[in-house]
């Protein structure tokens, strides 16, 4: 019989981990879930934890940890502003220290290891759509640096791995995802609404809302993110993931508005600094690369989204 290959996820009880270790179930593999829950959540995973492939190990990834296992998907950092700038010394910390050691243990292993890199690498950019041949524009010294620089730099270390010690490695850099089990607090603009207008509260908007944004429904991105793992040892990346499809941020809180059937007012606030204008991913490569393209539109996977905090507000 076929030994089960076992798979490490780390940062596996957040947003996109959770979504990737029920993925991995699905398609038969053994799952070592790693998170430290500083923004990870169990409820998460507790559908998960009666599967007799499915483990929790509880670590912080900015220690070493010592595992057997047959690939490794790095998923752990804080990804939104209320979460990374809470620590920022600790969100580097992670993104670097915590790329290191995963590395380390892809290079014992000799196995594949995938970096879950974003769109934020781009900083405020002046190429618009992003292709990734484009090197950003990037603070190195704002409030949001902890989070772009670190993933930069985790970026260097995983080519400099591949280079130096031959280590197999994936990096995608992703766009702006939503859906089912982010965070109600976690400040991003998709969660922020439909909490928002769900309590009908007032939708908070930066700036005039017209900058603009493009959103990829989680299914997608759990599913190229598979096809990138499973490619050819010559696609290494990085390779730009996310939905195309150009939205305005006013544009999404009306769209919110009516799919709730919403009393919110909308409010304006002052843009934060280092605030993207505009973000939308030339995705050209993963097309051409590994055959995908989103397929969920922006409406169905508002209702689903909005379905899941619906449920998650009425049972607090």
């Amino acid at each position: 019989m076929k030994k089960q290959s076992k798979v490490l996820v780390a940062g596996g009880a957040g947003f996109l981990g959770s979504h990737f270790s029920e993925k991995l179930l699905k398609e038969g593999y053994g799952v070592l879930c790693l998170d430290n829950f500083f923004t990870g959540n169990r409820e998460n995973i507790a559908h998960l934890m009666k599967h007799p492939s499915f483990e929790v190990i509880e670590h912080d990834i900015c220690h070493p940890i010592d595992l057997e296992v047959d690939q490794i998907y790095n998923f752990a950092c804080p990804a939104s502003p209320i979460h990374y700038q809470k620590d920022p010394i600790y969100t580097i910390k992670t993104s670097v220290l915590g790329a290191m050691h995963l590395l380390e243990l892809a290079k014992r292993l000799h196995c594949r290891i995938f970096q879950a890199s974003t769109s934020e690498v781009y900083g405020d950019p002046h190429v618009h759509p992003q292709k990734e041949q484009y090197w950003g524009n990037v603070n190195p010294i704002g409030t949001r640096s902890c989070y772009d620089e670190g993933k930069r730099c985790a970026e260097t270390l995983f080519f400099d791995y591949q280079r130096q010690n031959k280590v197999q490695i994936k990096v995608a850099r992703i766009f702006n995802t939503y859906g089912p089990r982010m965070h109600p607090n976690d400040g991003r603009v998709v969660s922020n609404f439909i909490v928002q207008a769900l309590k009908n509260e007032p939708i908070t908007i930066y700036g005039q809302g017209l900058q603009t944004r493009s959103f990829c429904y989680v299914d997608d991105l759990i599913e190229v993110i598979f096809r990138l793992m499973h490619s050819g040892d010559e696609v290494i990346g990085p390779i730009n993931i996310g939905n195309p499809i150009e939205y305005k941020v006013v544009d999404l809180a009306h769209a919110v508005i009516r799919l709730t059937q919403s009393s919110s007012p909308i409010v304006y606030h002052p843009l934060p600094s280092d605030d993207p204008k505009q973000r939308r991913p030339d995705i050209t490569l993963a097309q051409q690369v590994l055959g995908w393209r989103p397929k969920v539109c922006l409406e169905d996977g508002l209702k689903a989204t909005i379905q899941y905090f619906q449920n998650k507000l009425y049972h607090l």
